[in-house]
């Protein structure tokens, strides 16, 4: 396949491996049981704790997303406000990250800079001895409320600039975008980051849950859970295809859309963004995706990306049979919102904490080590011989 999607992970239903033939990457191998969220590949659907995500885009805030994913429900009004309580009491930074973002930001790309700065909060986190369902809680809010400020704080140290503090009458949408880009974000820019926060909340068993679960089944602590998650993230087989969706649009000329996606097509070369290991058909978060990144374009003036988008789009549906994911639409409308390219990875770890948190805590709630077999294919009856005789 000639395109490639970060989330690339198996689907439900039985596992197809046997004794004889292991399966490669675990594909099709039901790992684990969840509540959190299900894909219906075949119809393109995806759900998180039984709400159709297109029910939850647009009508429901990542705050009341991430408390549905940690806490269980969609929260009531006062649910939501003990919440978001936590979450503006979570945001501050410990003195160890504090002393530290400035050679970190110096020294370590963004993903980096993410899996050390977490690790540094783990140090200092009040509950970070304990396991518990109320520590865990607590830890996954202040999780969820701190990771966009390491990306702020991270961007604003490597450029040598100023960051506002985060205001506590708004949203993390909304804050990010101020942190960002230094100034008063337009509310419906707020609108349309904030659904794709929720659009990328959680996606089953992709590699960093995975990971995440199988740090969080030895009974380590949750932010070491989330080390993992963001290092496997970091690898350019699960993250940054968003990004490098936006590097190749920048690299073809407006007019040259079509022979190019060919010529790349012809060399065997990947171009990002398309195909997925579950979806058959489009992707259901690249269909809101799509929408955001026209009406974002048409508000900026300059819909040159989104047009090329969608001519690239038709070429690769024509010539692959390859529908958009998540990450084609994506790269565009964070393009649009102000965010610098090499953060679009880290900003898909602002959402995904989120999910990654909740994983960790129903992993914790109910715990057995995850250890897989393997098949050795290796030699066998090998004999020693002393040194000076080999």
């Amino acid at each position: 396949m000639n395109a490639t999607s970060p989330e690339g992970a198996a689907g439900g239903g039985a596992s197809r491996a046997t004794a004889d033939k292991p399966t490669k990457g675990l594909a099709d191998v039901v790992a684990a049981s969840t509540a959190l969220s299900d894909i219906d590949g075949r119809e393109g659907r995806l759900f998180y704790r039984g709400y159709d995500i297109h029910d939850l885009a647009g009508r429901t805030t990542f705050e009341e997303t991430a408390h549905l994913l940690q806490c269980g429900t969609l929260p009531n009004r006062q649910q939501l406000a003990a919440y978001g309580a936590g979450l503006v009491e979570g945001r501050a930074l410990g003195a160890l990250v504090e002393a530290n973002i400035p050679e970190i930001a110096e020294k370590m790309e963004p993903m980096e800079a993410l899996r050390t700065l977490v690790s540094l909060a783990g140090a200092e986190d009040p509950d970070k001895s304990s396991n518990s369902g109320d520590a865990n809680l607590r830890k996954a809010a202040r999780l969820t409320a701190q990771q966009p400020i390491l990306v702020a704080r991270y961007h604003a140290a490597r450029t040598g600039k100023s960051v506002p503090d985060p205001d506590p009458q708004l949203s993390i949408a909304a804050n990010f975008l101020l942190q960002i880009t230094g100034s008063t974000p337009d509310p419906r820019a707020v609108e349309i980051f904030d659904a794709c926060l929720v659009l990328h909340a959680d996606h089953t068993m992709n590699a960093s849950t995975f990971a995440a679960r199988v740090c969080a089944a030895t009974l380590s602590d949750m932010h070491s859970a989330i080390v993992a998650a963001i290092g496997t993230l970091k690898g350019p087989l699960h993250g940054g295809a968003n990004e490098q969706v936006m590097r190749t649009l920048q690299s073809i000329e407006p007019g040259k859309v079509a022979q190019t996606v060919k010529d790349m097509l012809a060399a065997h070369k990947k171009i990002m963004g398309f195909g997925h290991r579950v979806y058959k058909t489009e992707d259901p978060r690249a269909t809101h995706l799509r929408k955001m990144s026209q009406e974002l374009a048409e508000a900026h003036g300059d819909d040159t990306y989104f047009r090329m988008s969608r001519e690239m789009e038709q070429v690769v549906l024509e010539e692959k049979g390859l529908f958009p994911n998540v990450d084609f639409y994506a790269a565009t409308v964070y393009h649009y919102l102000g965010i610098p390219t090499d953060l679009f990875t880290p900003v898909f770890s602002v959402s995904r904490m989120s999910g990654w948190t909740a994983h960790v805590i129903e992993q914790h709630a109910d715990n057995r080590l995850i250890r897989p077999d393997s098949e050795y294919i290796g030699e066998r009856d090998q004999k020693w011989e002393p040194i000076d005789a080999r």
